[in-house]
């Protein structure tokens, strides 16, 4: 396959953000394809924060120059379309992009009936942002705090840090 063809950059960005969010604890599968409703990656994230793990759907935006509000609202028609399992309470839908998220997406995103989440993941593997909804919180997320860490002295280097009672949450 073409390394420049947007299948393979797609696919290879899919594979980054799964790898990426399995180092914050969320278990995840990739499935995305025809018919997936923009659903790349399903899976589940055992927080301690909720009594069961969420249930996780995860749509990745490979290619987007700034990510718009009608992407935040493209992600909640993946709950409607989401697999059997998928659909009821305790599932979180996160939008991952490499880019920041922007005041009109967290706007839309505060303002979804859905719990729904962003994570900027550079190609390169590093989450650099991660929020949600208070619907999240509301459905187990509540008290989970998010952080910078810094790695070998270097300010550049950095990465989101999920923590519960003070303490890093690892997966």
């Amino acid at each position: 396959m073409d390394p420049k063809s947007t299948t393979y950059v797609g696919t290879h960005y899919e594979y980054t953000v799964q790898n990426a969010l399995e180092r914050l604890g969320i278990s995840l599968k990739r499935i995305g394809g025809k018919s997936d409703y923009g659903i790349d990656l399903l899976g589940t994230w055992s927080v301690p924060s909720a009594l069961q793990p969420l249930k996780v759907l995860v749509q990745c935006k490979a290619f987007a120059r700034k990510i718009e509000p009608s992407q935040a609202r493209e992600l909640e028609g993946a709950f409607v379309g989401a697999p059997i399992g998928w659909r009821e309470a305790g599932v979180l839908g996160l939008l991952v992009s490499q880019k920041s998220a922007t005041k009109g997406v967290r706007e839309a995103l505060g303002r979804s009936r859905w719990p729904m989440g962003y994570v900027l993941c550079g190609d390169d593997g590093k989450i650099l942002q991660m929020l949600w909804n208070r619907k999240a919180q509301q459905e187990g997320l509540e008290g989970i705090e998010v952080g910078l860490k810094y790695g070998g002295g270097d300010r550049n280097e950095k990465e989101v840090i999920l923590m519960w009672k003070g303490e890093p949450i690892s997966g």
